[in-house]
């Protein structure tokens, strides 16, 4: 039988509910995805999982933890509650981000979220005078700056950014908090030094960045590093096989994307499928785990 394998993928884990993104994840449900999880599943680190899809002996309704992008709240917030419920995770870390980072689109998200008064002109970032009078208002400019500069190349798109920004807020983790994460047992993968989505990329370029990314992080933690996350990760648009193959030349003995369904033994290691479960009721939470392990990956 070709048990299936449930990788769920989680990126921002805020403290408290945001009223622009309601749908945004937070603590208190997170705590609610754990007491289901461990309820209903067998939860075990993305590593161990990953040898019991190569050796066929993958057990009855595994599932594993993933965090992408190497956000400070994984530590803040979401450290505490896996630590509580004895769950396993493994973190994905953009190295070049830590002790000080921000993306572009939270710099975006931060500057039209705090701007004063009821207009903001954003003609010296290329952009136009925008009514963010209220806070639908305000999440629609935001969605349309992310959607415009999500077309750019990666270094104009971050310089547009910061263009509307005087002093980013760093949203990313510190190295000691990557530390932390790995002394309390979870594990550390890598994700492109710089995040950047490899299908972007020459074959020279996306070889260095797989391997400074990972060079740095097993530097702060002196351990090895197996496992990798594309950015993005549709299969075929972000990265390709040729990725998977520099990824195994390097080393790595598995990688995840954000491609649809459930893995099983036989399944390509280097393009493992991950899902969000962004649903909020447990009932909803429940349903998408199913329907998940139902779509082969």
């Amino acid at each position: 039988m070709r048990v299936p394998l449930s990788i769920l993928m989680y990126q921002r884990v805020l403290a408290a509910p945001d009223p622009l993104f309601p749908e945004c994840l937070h603590g208190r449900r997170f705590e609610q995805h754990l007491r289901l999880l461990r309820r209903w599943f067998r939860l075990m680190p993305l590593a161990r999982a990953v040898t019991h899809l190569a050796e066929g002996t993958l057990p009855a309704r595994a599932a594993c933890l993933t965090f992408d992008n190497g956000y400070a709240e994984h530590a803040s917030v979401a450290l505490p509650l896996l630590q509580r419920y004895g769950v396993p995770a493994t973190f994905f870390v953009a190295a070049a981000y830590l002790d000080g980072g921000c993306t572009w689109s939270d710099i975006v998200t931060e500057v039209v979220r705090n701007a004063p008064g009821e207009r903001l002109n954003l003609g010296r970032s290329g952009f136009a005078s925008y009514d963010i009078g209220c806070p639908v208002r305000r999440r629609a400019v935001i969605e349309m700056l992310l959607a415009a500069l999500r077309l750019l190349p990666p270094a104009e798109r971050l310089a547009r950014a910061l263009s509307m920004a005087r002093r980013p807020t760093p949203t990313m983790m510190s190295s000691d908090q990557v530390l932390a994460l790995h002394r309390a047992g979870m594990g550390i993968g890598a994700h492109p030094l710089h995040h950047t989505v490899l299908s972007t990329l020459s074959n020279a370029a996306a070889r260095a960045e797989i391997a400074e990314g990972r060079c740095r992080i097993e530097e702060l933690i002196r351990a090895r590093v197996s496992l990798f996350a594309y950015p993005s990760g549709k299969p075929g648009e972000d990265f390709e096989q040729r990725h998977g193959l520099m990824l195994r030349a390097q080393g790595f003995e598995a990688a995840v994307g954000s491609g649809r369904g459930a893995a099983r033994s036989g399944s390509d290691l280097f393009a493992l499928p991950r899902f969000t479960p962004c649903e909020a009721g447990s009932a909803g939470f429940l349903l998408r785990m199913a329907g998940n392990l139902l779509t082969r990956g």
